[in-house]
């Protein structure tokens, strides 16, 4: 193994906090991660890994060679990438949202993979925002305004967002036509924040200025599809994005109301650790999420 291949060992190990794990990444056998983080240490001289029967992690040298590391994998990367016909190549892992990755990432996926056949992805699914080092992808795609400072986020969407109620909501309690009348018995299905653990008040656009208002309400949802269910059963008004809301309004399940007053749009970013620069499968990857978001959402705010 040469030196930038047991680098690249080095920094998966470090990253994963495991020997096991690092092999499956790379597909490499146990045995062939392990002689190579021997094989390294041995050749510099130092310990770079401390190994417990349940942890592994990088010794004050490691964690120092690991910042170098990083550094050079990535020059020599951008550098290869840059000559004619260079492709990017590799596993590209990803996390999103489930319902994000469903409706605008995996429509694009065969052509995804036509442009860039020497990709491999892995995609993986979840609504908190993981520990992207640790467990190993090399970007998240999440909405909302991004609250870790440890990560770069690059916005590529903007989502438009809608209040919708029930038709039986809207018998009992009324269709309200100004956001002034919400106070006079209207109720909100209450959505908290996984981030923050705050509930979430309904946003609504008055005279060019966001007016943030929180109803009283019977129910506190953690989770969107939860938070859907509520509103079709009548518990309250909720706010989400226009392509989650599309199939309940065709169908009559839900009701948009205060139209007139629009929630301001949702972001979406994608996600890279700050200690890294954009490697060619992240950058191919912004450069299609970015295109895909546009394609269905009919609109796109890049900040690249």
């Amino acid at each position: 193994m040469d030196r930038f291949d047991a680098m690249r060992v080095f920094t998966r190990v470090a990253e994963r906090r495991s020997f096991t794990r690092a092999a499956l990444d790379l597909g490499l056998p146990r045995s062939t991660v392990t002689d190579a983080i021997k094989e390294l240490e041995r050749r510099l001289g130092v310990k770079l890994l401390e190994r417990t029967t349940r942890v592994v992690r990088p010794t004050l040298d490691g964690e120092a060679y690991y910042q170098r590391c990083l550094a050079i994998l990535s020059d020599v990367e951008d550098a290869e990438s840059a000559f004619f016909g260079t492709r990017p190549h590799g596993i590209l892992r990803v996390t999103a949202h489930s319902s994000l990755a469903r409706n605008f990432l995996f429509p694009g996926l065969p052509k995804f993979f036509s442009l860039y056949p020497d990709i491999e992805l892995h995609l993986g699914e979840g609504d908190r925002l993981a520990d992207l080092i640790r467990e190993g992808y090399d970007c998240a795609i999440r909405a909302g305004v991004p609250q870790d400072s440890d990560l770069i986020a690059r916005q590529i969407a903007l989502l438009d967002e809608v209040t919708l109620a029930s038709p039986a909501y809207l018998e009992k309690h009324g269709v309200p036509s100004h956001p002034d009348e919400l106070a006079q018995g209207h109720r909100m299905v209450a959505f908290q924040s996984s981030a923050t653990g705050t509930l979430l008040p309904l946003e609504l656009k008055v005279d060019g200025k966001t007016r943030k208002q929180t109803l009283p309400s019977r129910i506190t949802v953690e989770g969107a599809d939860c938070y859907i269910a509520a509103a079709i059963q009548g518990l309250g008004l909720i706010q989400i994005p226009h392509y989650r809301a599309e199939e309940f309004i065709k169908t009559g399940t839900l009701v948009q109301v205060l139209e007139e007053f629009p929630p301001e749009p949702t972001p979406v970013s994608l996600l890279y650790p700050r200690n890294r620069q954009l490697s060619p499968r992240v950058r191919v990857c912004l450069e299609w999420a970015s295109g895909q978001f546009a394609a269905r959402s009919g609109r796109v705010e890049g900040r690249w």
